[in-house]
């Protein structure tokens, strides 16, 4: 019996989701008294994993999979799972792992329970606590299969250092028919992504016109962190698509997330509901945003943005 956890790579980086998920595999591990195991794909630094509980590391390396494929994946997955006899297998809430997570569960006739936040309060039965009703409440459910598939949501757990002697070995699983060719794959290059980030910066028809949108990204710039707009902006064609989030769009689950000139529509705040610091910059105080966020400016985008982006500029000179 173990504990298996998918730890998710992109071009053989390591993602701190990746890191967030074997610190919560550790914990699950300790709890059953069993030892925890760490599955990579193409990852250039694997033994890293160590640092944070892995007891053995099993690696696939493969040319092949240098584009991901939700059914390739998972049946990589479930054939590690298999071959080490996992009880319980852990993988993040990135938008692969939404993909991943169920096939693994329907291959391996595994109970799966998604937006997981916190470690089993029991595990027999095995109870664990997740986020429901577009995180508005907590749900505590019983997962009664022998096989258990956890789906862990972002910045929820955190990273916790536990440094391990750990083992590694090759795995050299068979490769699945994808069914699919990828011809093309456009990214972003030298941006903060989205998913990725800890601070996201989102602009809305507030800004009046995308030749105001340097505010939200010098913000972003100066914070570290991504920009993102309501759906209402990319309809109107002032940001790409893959800007958008919400309900509609990219769930965001940051450390913290701004939003200016956003009213704070319901499909929006479900989509960004998740995120642990809410902060809105508005002009209008009846906003609904107000009602969502931990923190709230009433006054205008155009004089209250570039004050805090001086101010913070200030602070980060000082230290």
């Amino acid at each position: 019996m173990s504990v298996l956890v998918f730890a998710e790579s992109s071009e053989g980086k390591f993602k701190k989701i990746a890191f967030e998920a074997v610190s919560y595999g550790k914990k699950i591990a300790q709890q059953l008294s069993t030892q925890l195991i760490a599955l990579t794909i193409n990852a250039e630094n694997a033994s890293e994993l160590s640092t944070y509980g892995a007891n053995k590391i099993i690696k696939v390396n493969n040319e092949t999979l240098s584009t991901f494929n939700a059914k390739v994946v998972s049946s990589i997955i479930a054939q590690a799972a298999t071959q080490e006899n996992a009880e319980v297998v852990i993988i993040d809430s990135s938008s692969n792992g939404l993909y991943v997570a169920p096939a693994v569960a329907t291959i391996l006739d595994a109970g799966y329970v998604s937006n997981v936040i916190e470690a089993p309060s029991n595990t027999s039965p095995f109870t664990v606590k997740r986020k429901t009703f577009s995180n508005k409440a907590f749900s505590h459910t019983e997962i009664s299969s022998a096989v258990k598939v956890i789906g862990l949501a972002k910045n929820s757990f955190g990273v916790v250092a536990s440094d391990e002697a750990a083992t590694e070995e090759d795995f050299s699983p068979e490769i699945a028919n994808s069914g699919v060719n990828s011809t093309a794959i456009n990214k972003n290059a030298g941006k903060v992504s989205i998913a990725d980030a800890d601070i996201v910066v989102s602009g809305g028809r507030g800004l009046k016109g995308p030749e105001n949108w340097n505010l939200i990204e010098d913000l972003a710039e100066v914070l570290g962190g991504a920009t993102a707009c309501s759906k209402p902006v990319s309809d109107l064609g002032w940001r790409p698509h893959n800007e958008h989030v919400g309900q509609t769009g990219k769930p965001v689950a940051s450390n913290l997330y701004i939003a200016i000139g956003i009213s704070g529509a319901i499909q929006h705040l479900a989509g960004v509901n998740a995120s642990k610091v809410k902060v809105v910059i508005n002009i209008d105080p009846e906003a609904p945003f107000f009602k969502a966020a931990e923190y709230g400016i009433v006054g205008d985008a155009f004089e209250v943005v570039p004050q805090l982006i001086e101010k913070l500029k200030e602070f980060n000179s000082k230290n």
